[in-house]
């Protein structure tokens, strides 16, 4: 598990487990996930980890390694700890100190290594015994190999600054730092260069970066999003809207006094949701694709792969808004431009560790913020099941007092022009959602304050007017607004117990 729930959880665990009992457990889940097929690569990508810059390649007692920095363990964790450790960072695995009666245990914890295994060995009758079960072996007074015991990132990546220095940490520095530990070794560690500023840009938009595009379509989705809503709450409808309805705002407000607010509080949280997707996406293109953090792109990849395709519900309400149709046609190339390649030269600043509780607390409200965001795609996926569906929900007809037969009365094509808004909705939430939980998950740092800020311009962009929205036209049913009401207050308490944690100051 990831330091966003080891530590929020590991409290409760011990209280039902016990806490010995669950540290090994979590060890073998760890190690189970990792032993299966694509297992180990699911833990990586998931975490966020990534693959560590050359300049921390090296060798430990003679054996290559992708980056020198390491776990040591005892011979009865040695096979659990050679099938976890992997996915989360390190780079090798010592086995120590280790005794004849512990060489049967080696050699079968030793056949299901993916990253070197080195031994401790108490003396050379086992040396020989191992010879040809393990990398190689290493001894104590190894001036390269530093075993650590204290969990301070700084320093580890201090002595991997060293050429040829190791760092091996102790079983106690996993337990107390959480899993995360080796990938945020690896990228204090990892040098860096400063980040590109907007004169750097240039004219020539062929050699525009990643990061330019990306702003682009931040800004041109929060300018569709503020269009939307000076749309809904002037004309309601446009031309194309009213050769398709044959009706006007009138007429539909003689129809049923309620409909176009109804029509009203779909577009307005549509509207909102657009903002919010457009600081989600300026806020990764400036904080961090602009800064090399390669997982900076894949969140827009992934957000913008769901959001995107949103645009075909049209086959199923059988209505083509030629406004949306048009915005998403002009941002899409400038989507792809912004993630055809990947960053390659890291630009972030290394920040110094701060106080451990503060760090803690950030976890909490890490852990809130992705409960927040996978319930928000939930959401999303319901919206859009029901808006290609049902269309409506009893809470809807309840405050229109009409039924969908009756609507259906009215103009036969007003229930798939309202389904249109409610789908294109649901999709809308599942890509801000996705960017949301993402970033949340991996871009939870010291000091990188534009996080805390583009999480919480995005929920006041989503939230805030679904709230105002709905109090206006009176529709104020409780479980109706219950999401969004649980939603504000997870986003606000995680936001709290992490701003001293993401905006702290830095040199």
């Amino acid at each position: 598990m990831p330091d966003w729930t080891y530590h929020p959880l590991r409290g409760a665990a011990a209280a039902v487990l016990g806490r010995r009992r669950s540290q090994l457990t979590a060890l073998r889940l760890l190690a189970s996930i990792g032993s299966r097929p694509g297992g180990a690569r699911l833990i990586a990508r998931g975490f966020g980890h990534r693959h560590p810059p050359e300049r921390l390649a090296g060798k430990v007692a003679g054996v290559p390694v992708a980056v020198r920095l390491g776990i040591s363990v005892p011979p009865p964790l040695a096979r659990d700890v050679i099938r976890a450790m992997p996915p989360l960072g390190a780079g090798f695995v010592e086995v120590g100190p280790v005794a004849a009666a512990d060489i049967e245990t080696v050699r079968e914890a030793a056949a299901d290594r993916s990253i070197p295994v080195v031994v401790r060995a108490v003396d050379p009758e086992v040396e020989a015994a191992l010879g040809s079960h393990v990398d190689g072996f290493t001894h104590d007074d190894d001036a390269h190999l530093v075993r650590v015991g204290d969990p301070s990132v700084t320093a580890a990546a201090t002595v991997l600054a060293k050429p040829g220095a190791a760092v091996l940490a102790r079983p106690e520095v996993l337990v107390a730092a959480g899993p995360g530990w080796f990938a945020r070794v690896t990228e204090a560690a990892t040098p860096t260069t400063p980040a590109p500023r907007l004169r750097d840009i240039g004219r020539d938009p062929r050699r525009w970066p990643a990061w330019w595009w990306g702003l682009l379509v931040g800004l041109g989705m929060t300018g569709a999003g503020f269009g939307a809503a000076v749309i809904t709450l002037g004309p309601v409808l446009l031309w194309y809207d009213r050769d398709y309805l044959g009706m006007t705002v009138h007429e539909l407000h003689a129809a049923n006094h309620h409909l176009v607010h109804f029509l009203q509080h779909d577009r307005i949280t549509m509207a909102g949701t657009m903002v919010a997707i457009g600081a989600l996406y300026t806020g990764l293109a400036v904080g961090g694709i602009r800064r090399g953090w390669p997982w900076a792109r894949e969140v827009y990849l992934l957000s913008g792969a769901v959001g995107f395709p949103t645009l075909l519900y049209f086959l199923a309400t059988g209505f083509v808004e030629p406004l949306h149709a048009a915005t998403s046609v002009v941002l899409f190339p400038m989507y792809v431009a912004a993630v055809r390649r990947a960053p390659h030269t890291p630009r972030w600043r290394p920040v110094p560790e701060g106080p451990e509780p503060e760090r803690r607390r950030a976890l909490i409200g890490q852990l809130l913020m992705i409960v927040t965001g996978a319930g928000l795609f939930v959401g999303g996926a319901v919206i859009s099941v029901v808006g290609l569906t049902g269309v409506f929900v009893p809470s809807d007809l309840t405050f229109m007092g009409i039924s969908t037969a009756s609507l259906d009365g009215v103009n036969p094509r007003l229930v798939p022009f309202i389904a249109h808004d409610r789908a294109g909705f649901g999709g809308a939430l599942m890509s801000a959602a996705v960017a949301i939980v993402l970033l949340s998950a991996w871009g939870w740092r010291r000091g990188e304050a534009w996080v805390f800020w583009t999480l919480a311009a995005a929920a006041a962009a989503g939230f805030l007017p679904a709230v105002v929205v709905h109090g206006a036209i009176h529709y104020t049913d409780f479980l109706h607004l219950a999401p969004v009401y649980f939603g504000i207050a997870l986003t606000g308490t995680a936001l709290l117990l992490a701003r001293p944690y993401l905006c702290a100051r830095t040199r």
